[in-house]
């Protein structure tokens, strides 16, 4: 009881004591200040690190704008990532006197035991530096990764962020890509099939529409060249189908596909072109015959 007692005074003494009050107020405003300064580095190294990006994208010298988007997320992570890191350790240094020597000596040996159980951590990493070093796609491409379509919204060392464009966003560790298509590359190509009905005439209408086609680049930026008619794609029970193709920029095979469509919907309107459907003919013997045995007019 007199050692609960001598305890409790000593806890009262210390509380009422000024130098500890002192001591708490010295490591709370270096601990403030600490994380004054960490907040303005940031903003400061944040907006540098765009302004070096943006003076770059009016350089002869200039990457393509998908690859220095990435490496400009990619670099505001990494001193976001080393800015906390620091300003913990200065924290634990100074506002708790905390020696830290012996965290970060101990940290290279636990980091090491922790790399032997962490290899698919360690996998992800890599994957995710070959695919930055490798440009094999950046933010704001349109992939296909593991069967999920979308846009690439981040690419980090660990992982991959990918939205798809109904809304839901995928996150794929880096050492789990396995498959990557990217069609934010190359131009792409509308594939647009158009049927005509049997009785209309092929000929007049690839005519037709080889006149209206000419007359898109002026409408449509998007396209690289006039499009063109590849010919008879099939020839189905009730119609035959002619297959349009327009080259496009990048991701615009999509759009232009839908304008195709209803621009030829209306031409053909305008030309009284009928759309086909399927049809049914009854055919019945007796009825056949019967016809057979009618006597022509106008013949004994």
């Amino acid at each position: 009881m007199e050692a609960l007692r001598n305890a409790w005074n000593s806890l009262v003494e210390k509380a009422t004591s000024e130098d500890t009050w002192e001591a708490i107020g010295e490591s709370t405003f270096e601990i403030l200040l600490i994380l004054l300064i960490t907040s303005v580095f940031l903003r400061v190294a944040k907006s540098a690190i765009r302004r070096i990006f943006a003076v770059r994208s009016k350089s002869v010298f200039r990457a393509s704008e998908r690859r220095e988007t990435t490496m400009m997320k990619l670099l505001l992570n990494i001193v976001t990532y080393v800015t906390y890191f620091m300003a913990i350790m200065m924290i634990l240094q100074n506002g708790l006197n905390y020696d830290v020597t012996g965290l970060i000596a101990g940290a290279g040996v636990v980091g090491l035991a922790i790399g032997f159980g962490a290899q698919n951590l360690v996998k992800d990493i890599i994957s995710g530096f070959f695919i930055i070093f490798e440009d094999q796609f950046s933010v704001g491409d349109y992939v296909q990764i593991n069967q999920v379509q979308g846009t690439v919204e981040e690419i980090g060392l660990r992982t991959t962020k990918v939205k798809s464009w109904t809304g839901e966003l995928h996150i794929f560790p880096n050492g789990n890509i396995l498959e990557v298509t990217n069609f934010s590359i190359h131009n792409s190509l509308a594939v647009v099939d158009v049927r005509i009905a049997y009785e209309d005439n092929i000929e007049r209408i690839e005519k037709i529409i080889t006149e209206f086609l000419e007359t898109l680049p002026n409408k449509y930026e998007e396209l690289v060249k006039i499009p063109e008619i590849l010919g008879i794609q099939s020839v189905n029970a009730t119609e035959v189908v002619l297959q349009i193709v327009a080259e496009t920029g990048p991701m615009g095979h999509f759009a232009m596909g839908r304008h195709l469509r209803r621009d030829i919907k209306i031409l053909m309107d305008e030309h009284n072109i009928e759309i086909p459907y399927p049809r049914m003919v009854m055919y019945s013997p007796e009825e056949a015959q019967q016809q057979q045995h009618e006597p022509v007019l106008g013949k004994e």
